[in-house]
C-alpha cells in the first residue's frame, strides 16, 4: 500500500511538472503572438492528432524506430564484446581507446556528411546511431569490468572456478549497472543523432525527412508535432529499457 501511494504521488508530481511547462509554453506563445515562430500547445497537439490519423505517419515512425533499434543493438553487441575484452586486456584497451576518443571528439555533423558518401540514405541514420551509442557503451562496460572485486577473482582462481562461471557470476553483475547507465545515456543520444542523420540524408520514410519538409514549407505546427513525437518515443524507449534492466538486475540478485 505504501509503495502504491508513493507511485501515485510521483505520477501526480510528474503530471504537475508537465502541466507547468505547458503553461509556460502557452504564455510564451501569447507573448510572441507569431504562430510561425512559436505555435500554441493546443495547435501542436491537434496537428499531432491529425498526423497520427494520416497515411504515412506510422510508416515513417516505424522505419525510424527500426533504424534506432538496429543502430543501438549493433552498438550494444560490439560494445559489450569489445568492452569486456578491453577491460580484461590492457593491450586491447590501448589499441581501441584512440578510436573511441576520436569518435567522441568528432562532431556528429562531420560523420553524417562522411556517411552520406559511404552509404545509402536509409543506412546513414543506422550508422550514425551506432557511432554515437558505441563509445558510450564501450566506456561504461570497461569501467564495469575494471571495478570487479579482485578478492572474488582471486578466490575463484584458488578454487578453480570455470571461466564461464566467473563471467556469469562475477563479471556480469559488476557490468550490469555500468552497462545500464551507458545504455540509458546512449539511447537518448542515439535518437537525436539518428533523427538528425535522417534530416540530412532525407530517406523517403522517416521522422527526419518529415521534420525537414515541415521546416522547408514553414509548417511550424507540424515541425513541433514531429519533434514532440520524437520526445515521446525517446522517453518510451528509455523507460522500457530501464524496466527491462531493473528486472534483469533483480533476477540476478535473487539468483
Amino acid at each position: 500500500m505504501k509503495d502504491y501511494t508513493i507511485k501515485i504521488k510521483q505520477i501526480l508530481i510528474n503530471t504537475g511538472v508537465i502541466i507547468f511547462w505547458i503553461l509556460i509554453w502557452e504564455i510564451l506563445y501569447l507573448i510572441i503572438n507569431r504562430e510561425l515562430f512559436l505555435p500554441s500547445p493546443m495547435g501542436v497537439f491537434l496537428m499531432l492528432k491529425k498526423l497520427i490519423f494520416s497515411g504515412g505517419f506510422w510508416i515513417s515512425v516505424l522505419i525510424s524506430v527500426i533504424r534506432v533499434i538496429i543502430g543501438f543493438m549493433i552498438s550494444v553487441i560490439l560494445g559489450l564484446i569489445l568492452g569486456v575484452l578491453s577491460g580484461i586486456n590492457k593491450y586491447i584497451y590501448t589499441f581501441i581507446y584512440p578510436v573511441m576518443n576520436t569518435i567522441k571528439s568528432t562532431p556528429v555533423m562531420s560523420f553524417i556528411i562522411i556517411a552520406l558518401l559511404w552509404f545509402s540514405s536509409g543506412n546513414v541514420p543506422i550508422f550514425i546511431g551506432f557511432l554515437i551509442c558505441f563509445p558510450i557503451i564501450w566506456t561504461n562496460v570497461v569501467q564495469g569490468v575494471r571495478n570487479v572485486d579482485n578478492e572474488l577473482l582471486q578466490m575463484a582462481k584458488v578454487y578453480r572456478v570455470k571461466r564461464m562461471s566467473i563471467l556469469m557470476k562475477i563479471y556480469i553483475p559488476s557490468i550490469i549497472p555500468y552497462f545500464a547507465a551507458g545504455s540509458m545515456t546512449s539511447l537518448g543520444l542515439g535518437w537525436k543523432a539518428t533523427v538528425a542523420a535522417e534530416v540530412l540524408s532525407n530517406p523517403k520514410y522517416s521522422i527526419g525527412a518529415n521534420l525537414y519538409n515541415a521546416k522547408v514549407y514553414l509548417e511550424t505546427q507540424e515541425l513541433f508535432a514531429w519533434t514532440l513525437m520524437v520526445i515521446i518515443l525517446s522517453i518510451s524507449f528509455e523507460k522500457t529499457f530501464s524496466y527491462f534492466i531493473n528486472n534483469l538486475t533483480y533476477k540476478k540478485q535473487r539468483g
